[in-house]
């Protein structure tokens, strides 16, 4: 976004930096109000680019179905490929699905399996939805957004920012040079032994469920618990 781009170049004139600071507050609170009833979430990250007849496609689908039947909402960045399959899957075993959708020059339209989603006009503010919700992170292959979103979620993790949720990487092949940097960068001393732990690669599914339902529900105590009512003064539906 333009405007993005010019508050990043650097000391602009008091009056439009606050006027930036207020339009980012509006997303934030837009954010916020439209996903307040989503209740615990999995976030799925992955490329936009797979159709419905690819394998990371069909996996995503089997997989985010599974994490519905746990009872958690599956929240995706709302387009299509791997996050419209995550959503589809949820909404298979009758879960809920939910997207923060990002707005482009060439638009991304919200996939057609969304409870709800809110469309959001910057990429720190729909990264910081994303991950606000979530008490773990699937990672399919994808591209510079999808790892952005992973190392953003990773680096919270590492430094403590947000708590110890579990991140899992779906296909050994797709992320083989990934894990070998990783493993690099431990071996150099940029990262420590214990960082290795803050991450599952896999490809099994029954893997991945299962470590959710100990680093996820069993850690946090996560249980069924009464819906929250909406404040009608607020204007707000659950």
């Amino acid at each position: 976004m333009k405007s993005e781009i010019k508050f990043l170049e650097g000391p602009q004139s008091r009056w439009e930096e606050f006027k930036f600071t207020f339009k980012v507050m509006i997303e934030f609170i837009r954010g916020f109000r439209a996903l307040h009833f989503v209740g615990p979430c999995v976030t799925v990250f992955g490329s936009a680019r797979f159709d419905e007849n690819h394998e990371y496609y069909k996996l995503s689908r089997q997989v985010s179905a599974e994490i519905a039947k746990l009872g958690f909402t599956i929240m995706t960045g709302g387009g299509p490929g791997i996050m419209e399959a995550a959503n589809r899957g949820a909404k298979d075993v009758g879960g809920k699905s939910v997207g923060c959708n990002i707005l482009l020059p060439k638009e991304q339209h919200p996939n057609p399996y969304l409870d709800k989603w809110v469309s959001i006009r910057y990429f720190f503010v729909r990264k910081t939805l994303l991950i606000k919700y979530s008490y773990a992170f699937i990672v399919f292959p994808g591209g510079f957004g999808t790892l952005d979103e992973y190392f953003e979620s990773l680096t919270l993790i590492q430094t403590r920012k947000i708590e110890e949720f579990p991140i899992i990487i779906f296909s050994r092949s797709f992320h083989q040079e990934l894990e070998e940097h990783i493993q690099s960068m431990k071996d150099h001393g940029t990262i420590s032994e214990t960082d290795m732990g803050l991450f599952l690669i896999t490809d099994s599914v029954e893997e991945a469920i299962q470590h959710i339902r100990e680093k996820s529900i069993v850690r946090y105590g996560l249980t069924v618990k009464k819906k929250q009512a909406p404040f009608r003064w607020l204007f707000e539906r659950n």
